[in-house]
């Protein structure tokens, strides 16, 4: 039996997926997560102390949910059942309950790892609520949403929730390094290494999910092992079915794809803009940067031809860092059309300069007598704020009166463009110059 049992064992590592085999079964094999595990941290004393809690694990694919569950388990003796809330029905549950009270009475604890939890109604969430409020079930869920909007008050109330984050590029290379090297649960007996761009090209294209960096592995050796050569670039594509798009975020490519991407919105070029657009996506680039460089954009080269750009541009970064990727796209192709679009003027951005170089030119110039507060008598005696025209006190609020210092007195900056709402300024200001005259 013990030998059946053996070869059972060694027949399942077969075909069992490398993310599964490489799995980790101790927190000294759990690459990642370090805000929760490490030295001090809340889930390594768990560990350490062999206690269960209920819990709720909150990150993206790929983070360590259900491995950290079964760490969980087996660290303090428990039975461990995995419990689908897509697949399982109340039938499972009633099942999983009556043998979890029967272990409870010989004192063994029972785990019920949900997976997806958030698929969960609130009348499935109420079946197991009253047996983790009695402690027959200990309950760990994971979730890739928001469990305070997913999951009902009086469970959640009971759980303590854990945010699980992406993991790091090196978190990803050190799994990726340890599949390679072990030969009893990964690819050790194989002898491969991976070229260093296709070690690149895996690292991006896994995107902080462990299983996806496995699955790609395993298929990209199997491939480069048929070829009798190490991994390259090419295998890890076909494992991926992704080509690598030539964008190298710290060199030359990087700044000629966005020049040609902002080049594009200030032609008010939409079509050309998105195209850059999804570039820079699909090779790679932090969504937010885009964002960023649209916000910029939206106050240099469209300023207050329309206003409300900048809050397009701004609600698109607080979006797309809301959602994330791939979702986050829609509203970054929205504030982009939108820019593209909008007319333009850089009249407030040449003001700037205009303003910046007469600072750099003339130093701390002093502020004219007339508008300086005068918060004490020593200051008033001085003539601070002698003959200051309060705005309010004329006709529709506006009044002739000297602004700059007096060595810049008459200096425009800012000289309205005729396209967009700049029009209507450039009209009001003109307006403004005649009443002042009138009051004057």
């Amino acid at each position: 039996m013990d030998l059946f049992d053996s070869r059972s064992s060694r027949a399942r590592r077969v075909t069992q997926p490398l993310a599964d085999r490489m799995r980790p079964r101790t927190l000294d094999e759990f690459i990642g997560q370090e805000h929760l595990l490490g030295a001090g941290k809340m889930l390594r004393e768990i560990v350490n102390a062999g206690e269960l809690k209920s819990l709720i694990l909150w990150g993206p694919p790929g983070s360590g949910k259900t491995t950290l569950a079964q760490i969980l388990a087996n660290a303090a003796g428990a039975s461990c059942v995995h419990f689908s809330a897509v697949t399982s029905g109340v039938k499972d549950l009633k099942k999983i309950i009556q043998e979890a009270e029967d272990l409870q009475r010989i004192g063994k604890a029972t785990v019920l790892f949900v997976d997806e939890i958030h698929h969960f109604n609130k009348s499935q969430q109420d079946n197991f609520l009253p047996h983790v409020e009695r402690g027959t079930l200990t309950l760990i869920g994971a979730t890739t949403e928001n469990p305070s909007f997913e999951v009902i008050s009086p469970l959640l109330s009971r759980c303590q929730v854990l945010v699980l984050n992406p993991l790091s590029t090196a978190d990803i290379e050190r799994i990726i390094d340890a599949a390679l090297k072990d030969s009893e649960r990964g690819l050790g007996a194989w002898k491969l290494t991976l070229t260093p761009e296709a070690r690149e090209f895996l690292i991006q294209q896994s995107q902080g999910d462990a299983r996806v960096a496995l699955n790609a592995l395993e298929t990209a050796a199997t491939l480069a092992r048929k070829n009798r050569k190490d991994i390259d670039l090419s295998e890890v594509q076909e494992a991926l079915q992704k080509k690598t798009l030539r964008y190298d975020k710290a060199g030359e490519e990087h700044y000629n794809v966005i020049s040609a991407f902002i080049k594009s919105l200030r032609g008010s070029d939409p079509d050309a803009a998105l195209y850059w657009m999804m570039r820079m996506i699909e090779a790679g680039e932090d969504p937010l940067f885009i964002a960023r460089r649209m916000i910029i954009f939206a106050s240099e080269d469209i300023g207050n031809a329309d206003p409300q750009a900048l809050q397009v541009a701004v609600a698109a970064k607080d979006a797309v860092h809301f959602v994330g990727l791939p979702e986050g796209r829609i509203p970054l192709a929205q504030a982009v059309t939108y820019l593209a679009t909008a007319p333009k003027s850089n009249a407030s951005y040449k003001a700037m300069l205009a303003a910046a170089s007469d600072v750099q030119a003339q130093g701390a110039l002093p502020v004219p007598l007339h508008l300086r507060n005068a918060p004490t008598p020593l200051m008033e005696k001085l003539g601070y704020g002698k003959n200051y025209k309060y705005a309010h006190n004329f006709p529709d609020h506006i009044v002739e009166q000297q602004h700059m210092p007096k060595e810049l007195e008459g200096r425009k900056y800012y000289s309205p463009a005729e396209s967009g709402h700049e029009n209507q300024i450039k009209q009001r200001l003109q307006n403004w110059e005649e009443q002042k005259k009138k009051n004057h």
